[in-house]
């Protein structure tokens, strides 16, 4: 049986949860990596890093490397002893880091690789109308999430589930994976695979621009787009108010399939209904945030806001 000691790398939230499970499966971690403080927010107040706040809590020792070629940091790194490294939403690293421990360093991955490398694996997932995805642990290469492949969990997507609800269903399997994961180094059990050299969906980063619904796609394709979206970073449209452009978000969503002679793109309102007209029928709006206001359901945004009769989304 190894003796494994840990360095875990990792920054969001996702990756505090694997984190805790390592832990409570009382590995040694000797260090954690995460990305440096930075300011945020209006008052540009110094945000750490949830991993960071998690750590410190935990009385583990923190490195925040600005650059991770540093020789600074290398030597820090190296000093800690660890013969395993955890990689979990974190950022590329380079040779020299990935290389250092014996036992290797691997990541998990929020998707059933080689589908969905990328930066963005849960969103592009649901946005593509996928019914299953899953977590992997993978050996890192030179390469972006190209490695070879330690385990594998299937996850079944919901019809109506949102890439939110999809990314607490993943982290919470992926933490069970890990610590597997682990255990199966721990034991010297592993018996890695390559990954398929075929086509496969890629996963890119998702900018703004990204977001913007096109009215003129399916209605399936563009309640994919809402619930890939939501809660972050969210899909969006202008709302055009007679004069007036809006920026409208859509959090929650439904696709209504019903003939209709209205043109793409005309919203359809009640006291408690706000609909969008496409081809094959309505996506009803259920939460959604204007520029300036707060985030709020459909019919508390009706109550409060006053339509032009030639009102649509573009």
């Amino acid at each position: 049986m190894r003796d494994i000691r840990i360095v875990f790398m990792g920054t969001p939230e996702f990756a505090v949860t694997i984190l805790k499970g390592i832990l409570e499966k009382e590995y040694h971690v000797v260090g954690v990596i995460t990305a440096p403080d930075k300011p945020a927010g209006r008052g540009r107040k110094v945000h750490q890093s949830a991993v960071k706040k998690f750590a410190v809590k935990n009385n583990l020792k923190v490195l925040q490397p600005t650059n991770l070629k540093s020789e600074v940091f290398l030597q820090e790194l190296k000093t800690l002893n660890a013969n395993l490294q955890v990689v979990v939403a974190f950022r590329m690293l380079p040779k020299r880091v990935w290389q250092m421990p014996k036992y290797g360093t691997f990541n998990l991955h929020a998707s059933l690789l080689p589908e969905y490398r990328g930066a963005a694996p849960i969103n592009w997932a649901i946005i593509n109308g996928e019914t299953e995805t899953g977590v992997t642990t993978f050996f890192i290469d030179e390469k972006i999430d190209t490695g070879e492949v330690i385990l594998q969990e299937v996850c079944r997507i919901e019809k109506n589930e949102t890439a939110g609800e999809l990314h607490d269903k993943l982290m919470h399997l992926g933490s069970k994976l890990v610590t597997k994961t682990i255990k199966q180094i721990k034991e010297n059990k592993v018996k890695t695979k390559a990954q398929p050299n075929r086509e496969h969906k890629h996963a890119p980063k998702i900018f703004k621009e990204t977001c913007k619904v096109d009215w003129t796609n399916t209605l399936a394709n563009i309640n994919n787009k809402v619930r890939g979206l939501s809660p972050y970073p969210v899909a969006w449209t202008n709302l055009l108010n007679g004069d007036v452009k809006t920026e409208l978000k859509i959090y929650k969503a439904s696709a209504i399939s019903e003939n209709h002679n209205h043109a793409i793109g005309t919203v359809i309102f009640t006291k408690k209904e706000l609909r969008i007209a496409v081809a094959e029928g309505f996506l009803e709006i259920e939460e959604l945030q204007v520029s300036g206001k707060r985030r709020m359901d459909s019919k508390s945004f009706l109550n409060g806001y006053k339509f032009n009769k030639d009102v649509k989304v573009c």
